[in-house]
């Protein structure tokens, strides 16, 4: 059944990829706005590539071509699986912490210390500690979620990929 999916409705996978992209960063928000938890530097990068993988899984969706299919599937597959690398090195980081951990700066210290026109790109690389667990969810912290997540979705556009190019 789940293959006849992928046969089937590619495209209908495909929104619901990047709906459930959004879905994922919309949480990340609440975690951050609603909760207070401060996203660290890697946590930014995750949310790009989750950001990425929602815009090219919609723009994919958007088309019945198939060469279009299977080149929006390889890029998917090529930005997941670098939001699962980060995701992987931000839970060893996290299991494994090193003495010294520096991830970014104080959100009020950059402020105060540089002018705003360079604070302002210093705000969207986060400030928290990459290797604090702030939130966990069945045992597993964002970023075991986070590579859970885009190995999922990594796993599905190679599925894509695979049956839309053995397709004539």
């Amino acid at each position: 059944m789940l293959l006849s999916l992928f046969d089937t409705a590619p495209r209908r996978l495909l929104a619901w990829i990047s709906a459930v992209c959004v879905a994922l960063l919309a949480f990340g928000l609440y975690l951050q706005h609603g909760v207070g938890l401060e996203p660290c530097p890697m946590c930014i990068v995750q949310r790009y590539a989750l950001v990425l993988v929602a815009v090219v899984a919609g723009l994919t969706a958007l088309s019945s071509k198939k060469g279009v299919l299977v080149a929006g599937s390889l890029v998917m597959l090529g930005v997941a699986g670098f939001g699962a690398f980060v995701a992987a090195r931000q839970s060893w980081l996290q299991w494994y912490p090193p003495e010294v951990a520096s991830c970014g700066r104080d959100f009020y210290g950059m402020i105060e210390t540089f002018p705003l026109k360079r604070a302002i790109p210093m705000i969207f690389k986060g400030s928290g500690d990459c290797t604090k667990i702030d939130w966990t969810f069945l045992g597993l912290s964002i970023a075991n979620w986070s590579f859970i997540s885009f190995g999922v979705i990594a796993l599905v556009a190679l599925m894509l990929v695979v049956r839309q190019a053995g397709r004539r």
